[in-house]
């Protein structure tokens, strides 16, 4: 806690004082117990969202947004996730930067060759397993009339 003088009262740092400011984060790491079991949960909870989201990853939608989420949870308790979150947010910050001021033909070839790289994964899939059965059957059918399904 900092007193009026601006000192830090306790041993921590004005750099972890300011980063957990929530009290009830406080009274969990108070207690070595339940801090122990609050870092199981973030831990459990954290892997589970992460590895949804890398599974995730190849079908369209957010799958490298749930990879993120996931080790942002995890990045609340562990050192080596914040440092795996920092590394990917300047990774992605670095793609932004490198795509940016391309052309909008050449942001179209990238979504085109995304795209066809899903369907290809998607396409391997059904392969070794065959179509699913929650794809509706008009789009079933379609699927199967393709080469080797």
């Amino acid at each position: 806690m900092i007193d009026r003088d601006g000192q830090v009262a306790s041993g921590e740092s004005v750099a972890e004082q300011e980063d957990d400011d929530w009290a009830w984060r406080r009274k969990i790491r108070s207690n070595p117990h339940t801090h122990r079991i609050y870092k199981w949960v973030v831990g459990i909870v954290g892997a589970v969202i992460t590895i949804g989201g890398l599974i995730l990853v190849p079908a369209p939608g957010p799958g490298w947004v749930i990879v993120f989420v996931g080790i942002a949870i995890l990045a609340s308790e562990f050192e080596k996730a914040q440092q795996l979150l920092t590394w990917g947010k300047a990774r992605l910050k670095d793609w932004n930067d490198w795509l940016s001021p391309k052309p909008l033909w050449f942001k179209g070839l990238v979504g085109l060759v995304t795209l066809a790289l899903v369907l290809a994964i998607f396409y391997g899939l059904f392969l070794l397993s065959g179509v699913p059965g929650f794809i509706p059957d008009f789009a079933e059918d379609r699927i199967k009339e393709l080469p080797g399904l």
